[in-house]
């Protein structure tokens, strides 16, 4: 199961509703942030989420909606008494971005961050996750994520197991851990292996190839919508994809869910573009700066 905070959803510049691009994953204690635009510390220290807690932060592009609250959130974290590492990754160029700012902030960090510019096809490995990169159309360098929860244990047939003369507790939790109890083995017992849930975050970018792949088959898609389908003919010219685009690529690679973030400023109502996406893919939500949803492979549900 995973939570899903939308810590900033617009584009480009703030406004009073909504803040700049950062999504905000956790997944049992970890947390992960996609992107990190100006003022994401202040939304999570307002938000159910501890910016103490988070593990890895993966940036898209070196654009400055995206990465301008990177300088903030890590002197805040040291200033904080941070001792867990950091590790912060994107595109090429990223890590010379961070040494240049940290070069003319003063104060200790007390903490290790790593910076890692990732090319696609590159993956981080968490507790109970991995988040792989893939590339992205924008007008600079641009990665993607995949984020895919691990494999949860099979399901635990408790008839059959006291039906074999076996004792709750002890037996069934050695079973459940993959040793035999005497005659009995864990495929008697245990089913396959169950699918975690995934989350692809798109970044900015026109409908790609590299986009599809990565997002068949997944829960989630997060996906930028910084027009609506009325303007498509802005989209291709300044790389950005339309609220229709992001439908069509959900209904096309077979997604649950679709949430759309990264709208322009000139929409004030946001669910004009949630509507004209829902007529493409019913499941289709563009979440409001702050709303925080629970994602299962049976459900989800906003909090």
């Amino acid at each position: 199961m995973l939570d899903i905070l939308f810590l900033g959803t617009g584009a480009s510049i703030p406004s009073r509703d909504r803040g700049m691009p950062s999504v905000a994953v956790r997944c049992g204690t970890e947390i992960v942030l996609f992107d990190c635009g100006e003022g994401t510390q202040r939304q999570m220290m307002t938000s159910p989420f501890s910016f103490m807690k988070v593990k890895g932060i993966f940036i898209t592009h070196l654009h400055g909606d995206h990465f301008l609250g990177l300088p903030g959130l890590i002197q805040t974290m040291g200033l904080s008494g941070r001792k867990d590492d950091l590790v912060v990754c994107g595109p090429e160029g990223l890590s010379q971005g961070i040494n240049a700012f940290l070069s003319v902030c003063e104060g200790e960090m007390g903490f290790t961050l790593k910076t890692i510019d990732m090319i696609s096809g590159d993956r981080l490995e968490f507790d109970r996750f991995s988040v792989t990169a893939f590339t992205t159309e924008h007008t600079v360098p641009s990665l993607g994520y995949k984020l895919t929860e691990n494999d949860y244990k099979g399901r635990f047939d408790r008839k059959k197991a006291a039906a074999l003369g076996l004792r709750p507790g002890p037996d069934f939790a050695r079973l459940h851990n993959g040793d035999a109890v005497g005659d009995v083995t864990p495929d008697m017992i245990v089913g396959p292996p169950r699918p975690g849930c995934s989350v692809v975050y798109s970044g900015d970018t026109v409908p790609c190839r590299e986009l599809s792949d990565a997002a068949t088959g997944a829960d989630v898609l997060i996906h930028e919508s910084t027009f609506s389908g009325k303007e498509s003919k802005l989209a291709p010219e300044h790389k950005h994809s339309t609220s229709v685009q992001a439908a069509e690529t959900a209904r096309e690679c077979g997604c649950r869910i679709l949430f759309m973030v990264h709208i322009s400023n000139r929409y004030e109502d946001r669910y004009a573009l949630e509507k004209e996406a829902k007529n493409i893919f019913a499941d289709s939500f563009a979440p409001r700066d702050m709303d925080l949803y629970t994602v299962s492979r049976e459900s989800f549900r906003l909090i």
